[in-house]
């Protein structure tokens, strides 16, 4: 992993580069205590983490991540601040940061969350090779009984790891899955609507029961990453079948601090489950 260490105040800098190479973390490839600076640095620099201040005298750390996203920067970004207000924190996350950290800074905290970004970026990258070859592959031997019996299968331990194996949607799932599958379409192909009304009497009901479902997939995986940010569960689909900002969002939903939770995609839960399914 590549670093970039943005802070005005040196002895932070120091702190954080001795952390990451004593543990082993990553390379360090650039840092600067002006923001102004950082800012036309890092799009040539590319680095998969960036550690930022919240504070910082010539922009703030808040209004430095949004420009940074408005220069499609895919870093992922970890914000350091000894400031404790809600609001600030909320806004900070809002703007698109991944992780927030308080100062003083802890080894022990500072290395868990660098390793689950660390997890979270090679289940993305996987999951691009993953959905590369579920699209070369997709035409073939699919008609076989038993491999769409396998990838159901596969579907199904996926539904328990959510919590939803037992809910009434699950089963209208692993239908339109299972549908898709041998018809050797995704959700763009054919929309929900046209699904349902192919599967049932009743598409309006199964739709709603599939959405309850989904809904449900969300709110538990926002309380797995409340107990445990490095359960493999939470890292590994809290960013592929859900957009991570609405993990996020139902997960301060559950903190209390907003009071409306994420939204989820139908399309791409079900989409990525069948591309999880191969493996």
């Amino acid at each position: 992993m590549k670093y970039y260490l943005i802070d005005d105040d040196e002895l932070i800098i120091r702190i954080l580069e001795n952390i990451i190479e004593e543990e082993c973390l990553g390379e360090i490839i650039g840092f600067n205590s002006s923001s102004k600076v950082a800012l036309e640095e890092i799009p040539f620099l590319s680095p998969d983490v960036i550690l930022i201040d919240l504070l910082m005298p010539d922009m703030d750390g808040i209004n430095l991540v949004k420009e940074i996203k408005k220069r499609s920067v895919k870093s992922k970004i970890v914000m350091i601040s000894q400031v404790d207000e809600k609001t600030l924190i909320s806004k900070a996350y809002e703007s698109g940061i991944d992780f927030y950290i308080h100062k003083p800074i802890n080894k022990i905290e500072l290395k868990k969350v660098l390793d689950n970004i660390n997890k979270i970026s090679e289940y993305e990258n996987k999951f691009e090779i993953m959905k590369g070859v579920f699209n070369s592959e997709f035409n073939k031997t699919l008609n076989a009984p038993s491999l769409i019996k396998t990838r159901v299968d596969n579907i199904t331990f996926i539904f328990s790891k959510l919590g939803i194996v037992g809910e009434k949607g699950a089963k209208d799932l692993l239908q339109i899955c299972e549908y898709l599958i041998k018809e050797k379409k995704t959700t763009y192909d054919l929309n929900l609507q046209e699904i349902c009304k192919d599967l049932t009497k009743n598409p309006r009901a199964m739709e709603q029961r599939i959405r309850r479902t989904i809904n449900k997939s969300l709110l538990n995986i926002a309380s797995i990453g409340l107990e445990d940010y490095l359960n493999d569960v939470y890292t590994r689909y809290s960013n592929t079948l859900f957009d991570f900002e609405n993990v996020k969002a139902e997960m301060d939903y559950l903190r209390g601090k907003k009071e409306t939770g994420g939204k989820i995609n139908v399309k791409k839960f079900i989409d990525n489950i069948i591309i999880f399914s191969e493996y």
